[in-house]
């Protein structure tokens, strides 16, 4: 009898197991579009930076689907390197949405550009205006030395007049990569140029037109350039040129 109705008990568990696993998901997956770009308020620019995600250290976008809590887990998008993003598999909700990083923080009070936005009905754009730490921009075009290395001529300026965002400027680096994803979460060693600033000496370089030169003769392929320079604030995000090539033969 003990036995029966251990077995009876079992049969039940596994009905009610099989039962539950057979049930229809009948939630709709993530169609929707939500797309953009991260621009320099005062460029009109798209804003440089690393191809970057959830724990990357160039820009993201920050989602806080405010639909059915008051206290969401955040969701980042991924922004590509010239400041646009686009995630086509995102849930119909309305989120509060806000850009991150080499920037003036859009949610401090006063300069609050956080976004409360309904993301339904196909795409959904949501652009960013930011004050950057630093511009960083070329100045003529990189030039190929007989030595085999090559050297660039770029210039940097604060790109905020907000005192609280002008902290010392730490590095200033010629990234160089075989492939265009170049930057300082991806570049090669040998030839790339890094220097690093203590305390003050850093400030000296803003507005000055440097000329910076890689490290060792570069094998014959294309090469893709980026400079970055970078102020001692929060996680040290760097601010970036634009991305130029160099065919060496």
């Amino acid at each position: 009898m003990k036995n029966s109705i251990q077995l009876i008990a079992i049969g039940l568990t596994l009905l009610f197991a099989s039962s539950a696993c057979n049930k229809i998901d009948n939630y709709d997956g993530p169609t929707e579009t939500l797309q953009g770009q991260i621009m320099d308020a005062g460029t009109g620019q798209g804003l440089q930076s690393e191809v970057s995600g959830d724990n990357g250290a160039g820009t993201r976008i920050k989602l806080l689907e405010i639909s059915w809590s008051d206290n969401p887990t955040p969701l980042y998008l991924a922004t590509k390197q010239d400041g646009t993003y686009i995630n086509t598999k995102v849930f119909a909700a309305t989120y509060h949405i806000l850009a991150e990083g080499a920037f003036v923080p859009l949610d401090l009070a006063g300069n609050d550009q956080t976004k409360t936005v309904d993301v339904k009905g196909g795409a959904t754009t949501v652009d960013f205006m930011v004050d950057p730490f630093l511009r960083v921009e070329w100045v003529g075009e990189p030039v190929l030395n007989p030595d085999g290395t090559v050297s660039v001529k770029v210039r940097v300026t604060r790109g905020t007049h907000n005192p609280d965002f002008q902290q010392h400027i730490i590095n200033l680096a010629l990234f160089l990569c075989p492939y265009e994803y170049v930057g300082n979460n991806n570049y090669d060693s040998r030839y790339s140029t890094i220097i690093s600033y203590s305390g003050d000496a850093g400030n000296a370089i803003v507005g000055q037109t440097l000329t910076l030169t890689s490290t060792g003769k570069l094998p014959q392929k294309d090469w893709y350039l980026r400079v970055g320079s970078r102020i001692a604030y929060g996680t040290n995000r760097y601010n970036y040129s634009t991305i130029k090539m160099v065919a060496v033969q």
